[in-house]
């Protein structure tokens, strides 16, 4: 079947996209949605959270019953199994994210490693796993790469940790080119991100020779990552190594901009949503006409973006389920997206983050202020789950 950009009956089949829910758990979902359209809610809410830290109170629990249910897998790997197995009775592989954010010591960054180390030994013995996600500044210190990236000599105790830090990308990715496990490694801050790339494409020429192990995230909200990602093609090509590449539009956009204009600095972030979307859909094109040399996932959210890629897919007669090539929207979101592009022969993914409860409290902030702050994202996800809601006479 081809299907135009044009065309976006293929997302407007609910009755696949939420054929995994029950009426139970499809209401929960759209009052949570509805939740999130309130203007109040999240800075209220982020607040009350702080104090809640810094009182030591017992916030889990609620936590556990709304947002985390819906965007997490569970607390381990082991709780995460029903999850994995109900996506992949819908044809969904899965990319496991371990949700804690930025650490601070040497040993935390050795339990983040473990943490990845056994997440890549459970994908090896479960088909249906074929991505772990890292954040480095889960496994190396925020600081070391912010000096790097200025250019700022490192101490002699730092450059150990930076060799550290080195130590640990290595032992990731040797595990994962033996268990054939992807690992994409995420984009952070852009005043961090100039050594997190040299370290990344060091990995990509020791473990990407005969398939794509390693990706780098190319945050195309950047005003130069569409750049970025060609040069890093020719570079791929010259050394002979696959190029992976995780096509992200981008996480840090009001975080970036606030900097820049703090330190009186040009914005590294495109002057708006069209420029981003045009780059976005560029770096798609640019890597279909390239998917031999690139292995590549467009995670995103965007309607438009998904349907590119499929009329891109079908126009050039590339087999729907080739291996350099597939889709990943967040689990609890965008299963119009997912459940869709796996019915019609697509590689689709869910990224599901796990962890403690508390320690992946910020991450789910993040996950809701991204919905809120992105225009008409909260609005789409509730029209879908009210059709499915009427559809099924719960309405």
């Amino acid at each position: 079947m081809s299907v135009t950009v044009q065309n976006s009956a293929l997302f407007e089949n609910t009755s696949a996209a939420f054929s995994h829910q029950s009426n139970q758990e499809l209401k929960k979902a759209y009052r949570l949605f509805r939740s999130f359209s309130n203007p109040l809610l999240l800075p209220v809410g982020k607040a009350l959270i702080q104090i809640a830290f810094n009182l030591n109170a017992p916030i889990e629990g609620l936590f556990k019953k709304t947002i985390y249910h819906q965007f997490c897998g569970g607390e381990s790997l082991h709780d995460c199994k029903r999850v994995i197995h109900r996506l992949a009775d819908n044809n969904i592989s899965t990319a496991l994210q371990y949700s804690v954010e930025t650490k601070a010591t040497e040993e935390e960054y050795n339990r983040t490693m473990q943490e990845l180390l056994d997440a890549i030994y459970y994908s090896e013995s479960n088909p249906h796993v074929k991505v772990v996600c890292c954040k480095l500044t889960g496994i190396g210190s925020f600081n070391i790469f912010e000096k790097l990236h200025g250019g700022t000599a490192l101490s002699g105790s730092e450059e150990v940790a930076f060799e550290n830090i080195r130590r640990r990308m290595e032992t990731i990715c040797s595990v994962a080119e033996k268990a054939s496990v992807a690992i994409f490694f995420d984009a952070e801050e852009s005043w961090i991100q100039r050594p997190m790339d040299q370290l990344i494409d060091e990995m990509m020429l020791r473990y990407n020779k005969q398939q794509a192990v390693v990706y780098n995230t190319f945050q195309l909200y950047r005003n130069d990552r569409l750049d970025f990602l060609k040069a890093s093609f020719e570079k791929a090509r010259a050394n002979k190594f696959i190029l992976g590449a995780k096509l992200v539009r981008g996480a840090y956009m009001e975080k970036e901009r606030k900097r820049a204009r703090n330190k009186n600095l040009p914005s590294p972030i495109h002057q708006d949503k069209q420029a981003v979307d045009k780059a976005y859909n560029e770096a798609l094109e640019f890597c279909a006409a390239n998917f031999e040399g690139i292995a590549f996932c467009a995670a995103t959210h965007n309607e438009q973006s998904c349907l590119r890629l499929v009329n891109l897919i079908d126009s050039k007669g590339i087999d729907r389920n080739h291996p350099n090539i597939f889709f990943s929207q967040l689990y609890g979101m965008g299963e119009h997206l997912t459940y869709n592009l796996a019915k019609e022969g697509f590689n689709a993914t869910k990224l599901v983050p796990y962890g403690p409860v508390r320690e992946a409290i910020p991450y789910l902030i993040r996950r809701a202020e991204e919905n809120s702050s992105v225009a008409g994202q909260v609005g789409r996800e509730l029209q879908l789950l009210k059709k499915e809601m009427k559809r099924r006479g719960l309405m």
